[in-house]
């Protein structure tokens, strides 16, 4: 009878094989979500998002009934920002779809390009477990709507971080020109410390799990013959935890990495309410559950080296505190 308690998780850990079906369909769906991001945040009442905004009932948004405390000026283009041959059509080095749109909307796109990206790259360069396809498509669509939401947060008129305080002075863009339209007002902080945020979680998930996968495959670290006090707790060896660089801060440091990304792209989009929320929410989904999931599978296949390595490193995910 199969363990009811058993948390619930979609990688079949351990089970090391490849699954086209599942890759296919993971990076299928990843890839299609930045056009469907672009679509979301398309400015004017014909938007995607504006009219998923009318259809839940919420009318007031950012393009058809701007609030009175906003500066307009924040939803100009961004093609008013740039040089013509760095913008428009044809021949321009920026794409006309993108520049249409605010600085804050494009950044969101731009948010969701790179999250693909980093996700897509994990997927055929650095996991190794099975990925079927139904659950390729579960963690694909769970992204887009997280995504999503942040769009439509960004777009809802009681919701949008561009009414968020503080505001910081604009930093001058450094490839702006002069032009007779308003000048950008100044920026919500918000947005600044989501895209920080955004920034340093991507690049610790992605370091750490690169850092995993290197130590995985030198030579001893992931195979029986590895005689380094080693035992499974069975007699037999266990392969070697990784224990170093960013894994020396937290036990499962790429989920901090994870939670901050995601707290940064809802901070962007919906302002501080939004990042706090979804980084609690996210972060007490991967401690009660994920952590769960990874002591257990790890506990049976390291042994006596991950207990070891829970005593030398005491926090789970976030270092220094929990």
């Amino acid at each position: 009878m199969p363990d009811r308690k058993k948390p619930f998780d979609l990688i079949r850990r351990g089970e090391k094989k490849p699954t086209l079906s599942g890759t296919l369909t993971f990076v299928g769906l990843r890839a299609a979500d930045v056009p469907l991001q672009r679509a979301l945040l398309a400015p004017g009442a014909a938007g995607l998002g504006v009219r998923l905004l009318a259809a839940l009932g919420v009318r007031r948004s950012i393009y058809t009934h701007p609030p009175a405390l906003l500066d307009t000026a924040l939803l100009l283009p961004v093609r008013a920002l740039l040089p013509p041959r760095w913008s428009g059509s044809g021949s321009g080095l920026v794409p006309g779809a993108l520049t249409s749109l605010p600085p804050t909307a494009l950044l969101l796109v731009l948010m969701s390009a790179g999250a693909a990206a980093k996700q897509i790259y994990w997927q055929l360069c650095l996991s190794a477990e099975s990925f079927p396809a139904p659950a390729a498509a579960a963690v694909g669509a769970y992204n887009t709507l997280l995504n999503g939401a942040a769009a439509l947060l960004f777009l809802a008129a009681g919701t949008t971080s561009l009414l968020s305080r503080p505001r910081i002075s604009s930093i001058p863009f450094p490839i702006a020109i002069p032009t007779s339209a308003s000048s950008p007002g100044d920026l919500p902080l918000s947005v600044v410390v989501g895209t920080c945020l955004y920034a340093a979680g991507l690049a610790i998930e992605t370091v750490a799990e690169r850092q995993r996968v290197a130590f995985k495959r030198r030579p001893g670290n992931n195979n029986n013959n590895n005689n380094n006090n080693n035992d499974d707790g069975g007699g037999g060896r266990a392969p070697a935890v990784c224990d170093e660089g960013l894994w020396r801060w937290a036990r499962h440091i790429n989920y901090f990495g994870y939670v901050l990304w995601r707290a940064g792209y809802a901070m962007a989009a919906g302002g501080w309410v939004a990042g706090v929320a979804v980084g609690l929410l996210q972060g007490w989904d991967l401690g009660r559950r994920a952590v769960a999931v990874q002591d257990a599978y790890c506990s049976a296949r390291y042994g006596e080296r991950w207990a070891r390595f829970r005593r030398e490193v005491p926090y789970r995910i976030v270092p220094g505190v929990y």
